[in-house]
């Protein structure tokens, strides 16, 4: 398969090999042959028909009504009658060989974007994380550079910018202008760490908006969960369950209503990274009636779990289901499904 890091600001695809044959110009498609998919209903955004597909060169060329002259020589024909036929998914966040806190997320980018590819996920949009003295632009280079050689569907990067500086905000505008990122992630948690306070979110979101880029937020009080989680310490309560225990979703909430009233202020759009709880979700859904141009993200953990297994007796089972943000009782978040990204 092509590996590609996408560029969007230019709408081009850079790419990167470690042969040439990987490029799209020198590759050789023989194991890939084209491609019509026959009687099947084809499911997109904006609704399921029933229709033709046809695929060259790892694009698709015709959905419709395909005759024999739209048909490429060489051509692999499957009927698809009573299936669905659908495009390839975009996951919007992941986080492959993440560095964090001592530890490394287990998944590298070749195992990564290979199960992606197996679940039907063509493009990924991972994050870079910059260490404070490192700068934004060795910091893309690192990620690109670790990626490119592994990577087996196409990747994009969000930057996730973890310190404030005036060097920072000028690094922000050649990242979008020579690297093509145009999204930037912020933390309000992880206090002495990755958080950025409100007067420097209050910049950080100007600065998007100077350079047209999307700004999002990892919405949780941080004054919060540090002192709930010294509560949970204090009281001896140190298994997975204190993770949940020590944020309940009024920190996500309280986050997610300030920083959608800074960016208001600013009039730059906003994108909440993983919507958890019912009250979060609220908020967006509150500001959306009102016309603030601001989306939440739903993500799978947060419509399909609820919080229990993390005090489940089996400490291996229970600490799966630990991660940054608790799982709120968040299954419910489908009535507002309306403010989504679509």
């Amino acid at each position: 398969m092509l590996s590609r890091i996408v560029s969007r600001t230019t709408n081009t695809l850079r790419q990167f090999s470690t042969t040439s044959a990987s490029c799209a110009s020198g590759r050789d498609w023989s194991a890939a042959p084209p491609l019509v998919i026959r009687n099947g209903t084809v499911v997109n955004h904006d609704g399921m028909y029933k229709a033709d597909v046809v695929t060259e060169k790892g694009k698709i060329t015709k959905v419709g009504n395909v005759t024999a002259s739209d048909i490429p020589a060489g051509a692999r024909e499957i009927d698809a009658t009573n299936r669905y036929v659908i495009p390839g998914g975009i996951d919007t966040h992941t986080h492959l060989e993440m560095p964090f806190m001592g530890t490394t997320t287990i998944d590298d980018y070749h195992y990564g974007t290979t199960a992606a590819v197996a679940g039907g996920t063509t493009c990924l949009m991972d994050f870079v994380i910059p260490g404070k003295d490192g700068g934004l632009v060795n910091a893309y280079k690192e990620w690109e550079g670790r990626a490119s050689p592994q990577i087996n569907c196409d990747i994009a990067f969000h930057l996730a910018v973890t310190y404030y500086s005036e060097e920072m905000l000028e690094e922000m505008e050649t990242i979008t202008n020579d690297y093509g990122v145009t999204s930037y992630k912020f933390f309000m948690a992880y206090n002495g760490v990755l958080r950025m306070y409100d007067d420097e979110l209050l910049n950080v979101f100007k600065r998007c908006k100077e350079i047209g880029a999307l700004a999002q937020v990892h919405a949780e009080n941080g004054d919060m969960v540090d002192a709930g989680q010294q509560v949970m310490v204090d009281a001896g309560i140190l298994g997975p369950e204190a993770h949940g225990m020590s944020r309940p979703a009024a920190t996500e909430a309280e986050a997610t209503h300030r920083a959608i009233a800074i960016a208001d202020q600013v009039n730059t759009p906003l994108y909440i990274v993983h919507v958890m709880s019912i009250e979060a979700a609220e908020e967006v859904a509150r500001a959306k009636k009102k016309g603030i141009n601001v989306y939440g993200e739903p993500i799978a953990a947060a419509l399909g779990t609820d919080g229990r297994q993390m005090f489940d007796k089996d400490w291996r089972h229970a600490v799966s289901f630990s991660c940054f943000f608790v799982f709120q009782i968040c299954i419910h978040l489908f009535i507002f499904f309306p403010f989504f990204p679509r």
